[in-house]
């Protein structure tokens, strides 16, 4: 690819962070490293509601090579070969439409890569003028590294076909990418004040048995929703989701014909098995029912730690949008089946599965902050 045209997307990528770097710095909030933090997170969350959107929409080759489009920094200049592809192939992975899709979603993605470099360039600069807890440089060097491990996977999404290990793992990795994001903004918001009723219970708090189990409760929660996500971008990438066509049995049946061995198989090409032989639809109905199933025991275990952390008066915010996006998201699961997969649906689904990540670091920050800072206290006296 030529220098002309990586540069050229290069400053797509910049004009995309433009935007959202001028409304941080042009905004009156005395806090615009927060401010930047969450706004980082908050297109985050976009682009991967916008990457579910290109997965189901069967763009993801829209353009067939990587970072460019035949080459070429966007769709207008890469026409002619892409309507070349559409017209021998009309319903192909490579057309007009996909194709700008595609284009789209890497220049939101690089986007937020410039402005997860702003937040460790700032980071790192104010640490060394204040010393300050608050931009310790740390995380958000991490969420730098992130999005380019990021980044790289999304070149091999392209380059490998849409293997559904590397497909699942991109998807794994937003979500990890958001995670941190929210964890930071979280730690932003308690090191300016943003959750004062915090400051307020610390004193009166000690670190006791019921606290010590709901830190437990919320990362055993944090695991248990990754693999979740990631049995959901299984089903996904295989597309899987309409194995079981009817609820909650699937087939008619508790126990359908499933085959786990090619099911869950990781190396291997989209639709086939390791053998290079077409995956059986036994081996989907597999994938399905385990992520149905699995769902099950996630929404328990997330259920109960939003219920326990909803009897701390601190915490019961952050607890009741958990259990509000959980109900929404088992329905949405439930409505992929009922109404035979709409794109619409399907995206939401991703959504809350985003959503939940992000309020889910919020609690883990949050009970790890109640907890240091009830570790902290002075005794009554």
């Amino acid at each position: 690819m030529q220098s002309s045209t990586l540069v050229q997307l290069a400053l797509s990528g910049l004009l995309a962070a433009t935007l959202p770097l001028a409304m941080v710095w042009m905004s009156s909030d005395p806090h615009k490293y927060r401010k930047l933090v969450w706004l980082t997170a908050f297109l985050t969350f976009d682009l991967i509601v916008f990457g579910a959107f290109t997965r189901l929409t069967d763009s993801g080759l829209g353009c067939p090579d990587w970072p460019g489009c035949y080459g070429a920094a966007n769709p207008f200049i890469a026409h002619e070969q892409i309507s070349a592809a559409q017209a021998l192939l009309p319903t192909g992975p490579v057309t007009v439409v996909k194709a700008w899709i595609e284009m789209i979603h890497r220049y939101l993605a690089m986007g937020v890569g410039f402005l997860c470099m702003a937040l460790m360039g700032t980071a790192w600069l104010q640490w060394r003028r204040s010393n300050s807890v608050q931009f310790r440089p740390l995380l958000p060097t991490a969420v730098f590294v992130a999005v380019c491990v990021q980044g790289a996977f999304g070149a091999l999404t392209v380059t490998m076909k849409l293997q559904p290990v590397i497909v699942t793992m991109h998807l794994l990795l937003a979500m990890g990418l958001l995670f941190m994001l929210c964890w930071l903004g979280a730690r932003q918001d308690a090191a300016v004040g943003g959750r004062p009723e915090m400051a307020q219970c610390a004193a009166l708090l000690r670190p006791t048995v019921s606290t010590v189990s709901l830190r437990v409760l919320a990362l055993v929660s944090a695991l248990v929703l990754g693999v979740q996500i990631a049995l959901g971008g299984w089903v996904s990438t295989n597309y899987a989701t309409l194995a079981c066509a009817d609820f909650p049995l699937c087939a008619g049946q508790v126990f359908p014909d499933m085959d786990f061995g090619h099911g869950f198989t990781l190396w291997r090409e989209l639709g086939k098995t390791a053998a290079g032989h077409y995956l059986p639809f036994s081996a989907l109905t597999a994938i399905h029912w385990v992520h149905r199933h699995f769902a099950y025991v996630a929404a328990a275990i997330l259920g109960f730690t939003a219920w326990r952390a909803m009897a701390m008066p601190d915490l019961r915010g952050t607890a009741r949008k958990i259990a509000i996006v959980l109900a929404l998201q088992l329905a949405a699961g439930i409505a992929t089946v009922y109404f035979a997969f709409p794109l619409a649906i399907a995206v939401l689904h991703n959504a809350g599965a985003a959503l939940l990540v992000a309020l889910v670091a919020m609690l883990n920050y949050q009970i790890k902050h109640r907890f240091s800072a009830a570790a902290h206290a002075r005794p009554p006296t």
